[in-house]
């Protein structure tokens, strides 16, 4: 099965254009990771399945309404906002990690592809300055849930217009209990675990989940 197969086996109703650019993500992170080692040699190989179908399982979950404003806190290269910026084009998200150089190659993925609703910005999330303007943060592999939630709190919006109450959602791997236990009791209790092996069936995402935290 070919990448796009892959994603249109998920996502039937992909459109030209977010074909087109989901299908030259692979050569733009090939041609960077050249560069700037940014993913490593294995998963580059799998760039479809393991960081943009996986970034991709958020959407099963929540489906960003358009106007809406995502914070990907720690994005590394890219995920899981470049692919959840292709697949939602009227949303607003805005990429931000503490390493340069990653930055510049989401900036330059961002620009090939034409992603005029990506800002990727290098700063650490404890300096930046965007209190109350976001409906979602998301994120991968980037902290504990508690300290995601630390981070993330401040930058919720105060009104809610999805689904789901404003709040974080992240990609995790692994047994959840401790981290969620750890949470403080409110947290916890608005705290929500969905296996990403029931969204699809490829044996990678076995133990990984999307976790959604109100704020």
């Amino acid at each position: 099965m070919n990448d796009i197969a892959l994603l249109e086996k998920y996502f039937p109703d992909l459109d030209a254009e977010q074909k087109e650019r989901f299908g030259r993500l692979p050569g733009l992170y090939e041609e960077w990771n050249s560069k700037i080692n940014v993913i490593s040699r294995q998963d580059i190989a799998n760039l479809v399945e393991r960081h943009v179908l996986h970034s991709l399982a958020i959407a099963k979950v929540i489906a960003f309404k358009d106007g809406a404003t995502v914070l990907d806190l720690g994005t590394g290269g890219g995920f899981p906002g470049i692919p959840m910026a292709i697949l939602f084009p009227k949303v607003n998200f805005t990429l931000v990690d503490g390493t340069g150089k990653k930055i510049r190659v989401v900036q330059e993925v961002a620009l090939a592809l034409g992603l005029t609703n990506v800002k990727a910005l290098h700063i650490r999330v404890e300096d930046l300055k965007m209190n109350g303007a976001f409906d979602f943060v998301i994120s991968r592999a980037v902290a504990p849930l508690l300290q995601l939630m630390q981070w993330s709190h401040r930058f919720f919006k105060k009104k809610h217009t999805h689904a789901y109450p404003n709040g974080l959602i992240a990609l995790k791997g692994g047994n959840l209990r401790e981290e969620i236990n750890a949470m403080p009791g409110r947290g916890s209790d608005y705290t929500e675990v969905f296996p990403v092996s029931k969204f699809f069936e490829e044996p990678f995402f076995e133990e990984k989940s999307v976790v959604y935290v109100q704020g």
